[in-house]
């Protein structure tokens, strides 16, 4: 034998680095269940699930092939339960004359890597940014736009592109991904996979083993093979692309996925190509199949969003994880973990994510994230929360999403502005506000929407931060130019549920 391989539970791709020079004859790929992956954070067992049953699944793909595999299950009482150990007991056990990885897509398990014997670590060149791009492009300040990245992107790759201009002349859609769904639109059943018998292995183990974690196993049925994630993917294109950019933004009452390619996690598994996906759509658009605003919006999220958020976590990191600009202290409350709550925006996306370990990204940044953001909720909490709870969730594109993005922890260096909003902005995206036990229209009272007098409470506790950012002129101006009684009522208001929130009373 010459090199042992290691191939994480999150890079099932063929053409990952550590298989680049494969040689069948001598070598042999390593891969490892181990519980600390499990449990670093109380990941939902569907998630669990299905990063057990795709790398199974991909084992034997390899074996296959013909190549060797020592794959070290999570029961093995052998099993050092840590990816570490199970390297250096492959390594003591095989005496390679080298070991082969890619880099790891989180910091923690990178800076573990570094400490492995012998170790080659490759860079991950599975992403559309090759190596050095997205550093190269944000300069010595180490900041930049995602839009602006988005366009260097779409240059770099030719993707929607005539000549040097985009196509259709403009380069983002965004303001017409933004109607809310009107409830005579059918929405489209999604392709689900029911389990094969590794899979099924699979479930009986993590059902077992994970019986405190949030959410179950039950009705598990995400794509666990490149095949399968292929097989999503084009039941997309044909059924829910073309009116993925209308309803992009908008969200709707028991209906999960709407329109949205449901390709995140066996995405961030490595079961597709990003790139890929985007020459798909594209491909669709200049067919005739869907209209450029879902083609461009659907692009943005994985050649834009994605890329961009990687790029901004590994230039951070380390110091990124630490970064609490607004001075954000207070707990997360239970209702996170079990969606309790008179909120009924809330209780629907927490309950959703309960049941299936997904929600899109508007749900996620505009209802439990703008809660969380509007209540001064605790970053580490926050993060800790999202990288349990979702499917598709790594530290590298959720730590971003969330510290950045939705709680503006960083102090704008992904977003120029918080993303804090009203009862009204629900309201007008979602029917989640109809049968409410609360009044969306008011902001004082006992039936008051907590969000209207969290955000007036948010942007009164922030002023001074906040008139010197020109997108937050207006909230600012409006919250200056409010007779004093009623911004007494507001923050009373707010007082009282903060009080609540931390109590863990239900609100």
């Amino acid at each position: 034998m010459s090199v042992l391989r290691v191939v994480l539970g999150d890079q099932l791709s063929r053409d990952v680095a550590a298989l680049r020079g494969l040689d069948v004859a001598h070598d042999v790929v390593l891969m490892a269940e181990v519980m600390a992956e499990c449990t670093y954070a109380p990941h939902h067992p569907k998630k669990i699930v299905l990063v057990l049953s795709a790398m199974r699944h991909f084992a034997a793909a390899l074996r296959a092939r013909g190549v060797a595999v020592r794959y070290v299950r999570l029961d093995d009482p052998d099993n050092t339960q840590t990816l570490g150990g199970e390297v250096r007991r492959a390594a003591a056990a095989l005496r390679p004359a080298r070991v082969v990885a890619t880099a790891a897509g989180e910091w923690r398990v990178l800076e573990e890597m570094r400490s492995w014997p012998d170790a080659e670590i490759r860079d991950d060149e599975r992403f559309c940014a090759p190596p050095g791009f997205f550093a190269k492009w944000a300069g010595a300040k180490g900041a930049g736009r995602m839009e602006f990245f988005y366009r260097a992107m779409r240059r770099h790759h030719n993707v929607l592109m005539e000549g040097d201009a985009p196509v259709g002349g403009r380069w983002n859609f965004d303001v017409e991904n933004r109607k809310k769904l009107p409830a005579t639109v059918a929405v489209p059943e999604v392709a689900g996979f029911a389990p094969d018998a590794v899979t099924r292995d699979v479930l009986a183990l993590v059902a077992g083993r994970f019986v405190a974690h949030y959410g179950s196993v039950d009705g598990f049925d995400y794509p666990v093979t490149a095949a399968q994630a292929r097989a999503g993917f084009r039941d997309f294109l044909e059924t829910r692309l073309a009116r993925f950019g209308d309803w992009q933004d908008a969200m709707a009452a028991d209906a999960p996925y709407l329109f949205h390619a449901r390709v995140s996690a066996p995405l961030n598994l490595g079961l597709l190509n990003p790139l890929e996906l985007c020459r798909a759509a594209e491909a669709a658009y200049r067919e005739g199949a869907a209209p450029l605003n879902a083609v461009e919006g659907f692009i943005r999220q994985i050649l834009g969003w994605r890329e961009y958020m990687r790029g901004m976590y590994w230039l951070h990191m380390p110091d990124y994880a630490a970064k609490n600009a607004l001075g954000a202290q207070r707990g997360l409350p239970e209702l996170y973990w079990t969606g309790q709550t008179k909120m009924r925006c809330m209780a629907q996306v927490i309950g959703q994510t309960m049941r299936y370990a997904y929600a899109h990204h508007i749900q996620r940044l505009m209802v439990t994230g703008n809660f969380a953001l509007l209540a001064g909720l605790a970053p580490d909490e926050v993060d800790q929360w999202y990288l349990a709870v979702y499917a598709d969730a790594y530290e590298w594109v959720e730590m971003p999403n969330t510290r950045g993005m939705a709680l503006y922890a960083d102090g704008g260096i992904v977003g120029s502005k918080p993303y804090a909003a009203s009862g009204a902005y629900i309201n007008r995206m979602s029917d989640y506000c109809k049968g409410c036990y609360y009044d969306v229209r008011q902001a004082t009272g006992a039936r008051a929407c907590p969000f209207n007098a969290l955000y007036w409470d948010f942007i009164a506790r922030h002023l001074t931060l906040f008139e010197h950012n020109p997108r937050m002129a207006m909230p600012v101006r409006a919250w200056r130019n409010m007779t004093r009684e009623k911004a007494e009522q507001l923050r009373q208001r707010a007082g009282f549920l903060l009080h609540q929130i931390e109590q863990d009373a239900e609100i």
